[in-house]
């Protein structure tokens, strides 16, 4: 694995998960915010830098994510990095330990949604999300028509997290030189298409499903989600709930890198768990959007000529089925 792809894994994977998924558990009379003690048996682990670092206050034992795996499983290097993508998504209960006041907070988040106004033609947000990211005038309008977009601060995108009473709890954040999520708020699923689905195609990022939307021109019977780069057990419930319905198919559009397989193997699961048929749609670039700006690209140079089109990618995505062109159900989860 390439030293960026590590550093990518390090910042998706706390020592909190790593803990977590070896049975440690919070002490929380002893733990502060900027170091959480966990426990297991007569066993103890300090976690440190927001989920960064660690040490071992019985020894001399510390550092990051891969050698406190090394440190708990008694494993090499390689297998450490292979446990550790499996965690990759992993939500630690330390998120419910902080949200002391869970009303409140989702009182917050309805209040600071309903704020911000949906995104117009000529804002800063409808730039970035039409011009920048290349998304579909009517599929940005399908989406502000189904109340899951918002204009965040600086020319950014609010899309919204639903949970299955389709109730916002929380919004994906993208603009130019931004990505997070909402503070206090819950990744579910991010929804655009028909309520009463019977295809389910899951990506990672909002922009993800309105670019597969795109692609696919909103097939019907089709509900495009996002989990945001997360994978809650929330998240994972409202799946389940969707893919429980008969004839479900689950469509594993996550993004063509190890954190999407890993994603796809999670849906796969749920399929067989839920009797669901289930498929591996892997997109031909590194995620849907980099396609569909591919696609338009190379649809722009072809407009200038031969010598222009020769040089950019031909954005073709064979792995897709031929869209499906009939109206969409324009509802929002």
């Amino acid at each position: 694995m390439k030293r960026e792809d590590l550093e990518a894994l390090r910042a998706k994977v706390s020592c909190e998960a790593a803990l977590e998924n070896a049975g440690y558990e919070i002490d929380h009379k002893q733990s502060t915010r900027r170091a959480v003690k966990y426990r297991h048996g007569s066993n103890i682990a300090i976690v440190t830098h927001d989920g960064r670092g660690w040490f071992d206050p019985l020894s001399d034992n510390k550092g990051d994510v891969f050698e406190l795996v090394m440190f708990l499983e008694r494993i090499p290097f390689p297998t450490a990095v292979d446990m550790i993508a499996s965690l990759v998504g992993f939500e630690p209960s330390r998120l419910q330990w902080k949200a002391s006041h869970p009303k409140q907070q989702i009182k917050g988040i309805v209040e600071r949604w309903q704020s911000r106004r949906a995104p117009s033609r000529g804002s800063s947000a409808w730039h970035y999300l039409c011009s920048v990211r290349k998304i579909p005038t009517a599929i940005a309008l399908t989406a502000i028509q189904a109340g899951v977009l918002r204009e965040g601060p600086c020319g950014s995108i609010w899309a919204a997290h639903l949970d299955n009473e389709c109730r916002t709890v929380g919004w994906e954040e993208r603009g130019p030189e931004w990505r997070g999520f909402s503070k206090g708020g819950s990744k579910v699923l991010f929804r655009i298409g028909s309520s009463r689905a019977s295809r389910l195609c899951v990506t990672e990022a909002a922009v993800d499903a309105l670019s597969l939307a795109a692609l696919e021109g909103l097939r019907d019977q089709t509900l495009y989600v996002s989990t945001g780069g997360g994978w809650s057990p929330a998240t994972e419930a409202a799946l389940n709930v969707i893919a429980s319905r008969p004839g479900c198919q689950i469509i594993a559009a996550t993004d063509s890198d190890p954190q999407g397989d890993v994603y796809a193997e999670r849906l796969r699961l749920i399929a067989q768990s839920t009797g669901s048929d289930w498929q591996r749609l892997r997109p031909p670039a590194d995620d849907w959007n980099d396609v569909l700006q591919n696609m338009k690209d190379s649809k722009a140079n072809k407009k200038l000529g031969p010598a222009a089109s020769g040089q950019a990618s031909s954005g073709r995505c064979p792995s897709l089925t031929r869209p499906d062109t009939t109206s969409a159900t324009r509802e929002g989860c």
